[in-house]
């Protein structure tokens, strides 16, 4: 099991000209007080997150921002000390925005196919199933993030997107997962009104062709 951790740190010095240093500083202390190991570093917004990893596999984040753009992005933030600015959160995804990346990524998952390259098509068709799976949970006002809510998206939902998980790596297998998920990006993109009915044919066309 992982658990999350995430500590904020304001800084009050000039953010660009310290960062580095203080990263380095933390990082020394996280690895000689607790072992810790440093995974990568994730930029967003004016932050900076390193992602921690401890014995035990606990996951902890450290996060560096200057004092002026210090608040919340989500809602389980909580202030313990100091003080924050007002932020957005985190944009949602649009339906047009996934429903194109997912379009793209099935053409490409049949071009691979056709190419003999059945590992990169393997590849394209579960990143299309995600953001089939990502517009479900748009359409449903569940979280889009992060697979966060694929568990709660209705049974049915769930059940044909299992059947785009390929058994193996051979080519039926790829195809047939490649049509289910495919099929679920074009219900889903139907569904919300983002889906030209060229574009749904020409892709029935060319995915489902033998």
């Amino acid at each position: 099991m992982r658990w999350q951790a995430g500590i904020c740190i304001r800084l009050f010095r000039d953010f660009f000209a310290s960062i580095s240093a203080v990263l380095a500083d933390w990082s020394d202390r996280i690895a000689s007080e607790f072992d810790g190991v440093a995974l990568f570093d994730l930029p967003s917004g004016g932050a900076i997150y390193r992602v921690f990893l401890f014995p035990g596999c606990l996951q902890v984040d450290l996060s560096f921002a200057p004092s002026t753009d210090f608040g919340a992005t989500g809602p389980d933030f909580r202030l313990l000390f100091g003080t924050s600015v007002d932020k957005p959160g985190l944009p949602l995804p649009t339906a047009s925005h996934l429903f194109g990346y997912g379009m793209h990524h099935a053409v490409r998952a049949r071009v691979c196919l056709e190419r003999g390259r059945c590992w990169q098509a393997e590849y394209w068709t579960s990143a299309l199933r995600d953001y089939a799976l990502t517009l479900a949970c748009v359409r449903l006002n569940l979280a889009p993030h992060y697979g966060k809510g694929f568990d709660d998206l209705p049974e049915d939902l769930r059940r044909i997107a299992a059947a785009a998980l390929p058994r193996s790596v051979e080519r039926r297998d790829v195809l047939s997962a490649l049509r289910e998920a495919a099929g679920l990006l074009l219900a889903e993109g139907m569904a919300a009104s983002v889906c030209p009915t060229a574009l749904r044919d020409w892709v029935r066309e060319f995915v489902w062709m033998e």
